[in-house]
């Protein structure tokens, strides 16, 4: 539903990633990006519109003011969303890159229908 959520407000270039035995914090990241940061923050409170109608509240979020690199954390899941120039400094998924990608808008990739926990 996160990842609808973005969609739904043209967040571009989604991945998301499975982060199960490679980070304590978190088993999933969507990752996504908007074009500013009235995209970012919109995408931003769309997701928490979606998810708070399915009773799920973050219990950590930071970056709403800025609208570089809003942060959304759901325990299991954790959505990063940012602007283009601030993802590709940071580049999550390089840094990231031993975990296993499960769905990329870019590359055609959907596995999200295969997870099992």
């Amino acid at each position: 539903m996160a990842k609808r959520a973005a969609e739904s407000k043209k967040a571009f270039d989604l991945v998301i990633l499975d982060l199960r035995g490679l980070f304590p914090f978190s088993d999933y990241w969507l990752i996504c990006s908007g074009s500013s940061a009235i995209q970012t923050k919109a995408v931003a409170e769309e997701v928490l519109k979606e998810m708070e109608e399915c009773q799920l509240r973050p219990s950590h979020l930071e970056g709403m003011e800025e609208g570089e690199w809003i942060l959304i954390d759901y325990g299991d899941l954790m959505i990063h969303i940012f602007r283009e120039g601030e993802r590709l400094f940071y580049q999550l998924e390089r840094l990231w890159h031993r975990a296993p990608l499960l769905y990329s808008e870019k590359e055609g990739l959907n596995l999200l229908e295969e997870i099992k926990d």
